[in-house]
């Protein structure tokens, strides 16, 4: 456990510092005027490409999280050992993003293309897909908010204690 515990902190420690001189060379190293008033810091990209690097790190390591935990979770003949209905808690989990990302999307079909102030031209298709996330985001906002209130208030425990 001590070795994980190390190799955690490490790994902390060493995302940390990529971040920092990234933002330093971003926001110290100078700037790009591309359109009139405008600036441009020149490391703009080294930002995008570190946000990239982030995002697949994270969400490769949450698919391996989420199959191991699955895997450590059932025992050998696929009983649930811990007693937390972990099956049911994944399937609606899962249900309830899939969900929320249809509603999300449905709310904004046929959304028009249009054109910025410079000229460039914005897919309506790609305005769908942000909003559907940002709309999937309230929507599973609001969900962990009153899951965390019903657990808080103890309802579920006092409902279980009586069986």
């Amino acid at each position: 456990m001590i070795k994980t515990e190390k190799l955690s902190r490490t790994v902390l420690n060493v995302c940390i510092a990529i971040i920092l001189v990234v933002f330093a060379f971003f926001f110290l190293y100078g700037y790009d005027n591309p359109m009139g008033d405008y600036n441009e810091p020149k490391c703009t990209e080294a930002v995008i490409y570190l946000m990239y690097v982030l995002i697949g790190v994270t969400a490769v390591l949450a698919v391996w999280s989420a199959i191991k935990s699955i895997k450590d979770g059932m025992g050998a003949s696929g009983e649930n050992l811990s007693g937390v209905p972990g099956g049911k808690i994944s399937f609606i989990s899962v249900v309830l993003l899939v969900g929320s990302l249809a509603v999300g999307l449905l709310t904004n079909l046929n959304e028009p293309d249009f054109t910025a102030a410079d000229g460039n031209v914005t897919s309506g298709a790609m305005v769908s897909v942000v909003d559907m996330f940002i709309i999937s985001i309230y929507i599973l906002m609001a969900v962990a908010a009153i899951a965390v209130v019903v657990n808080m208030s103890g309802i579920v425990k006092k409902s279980a204690q009586k069986k």
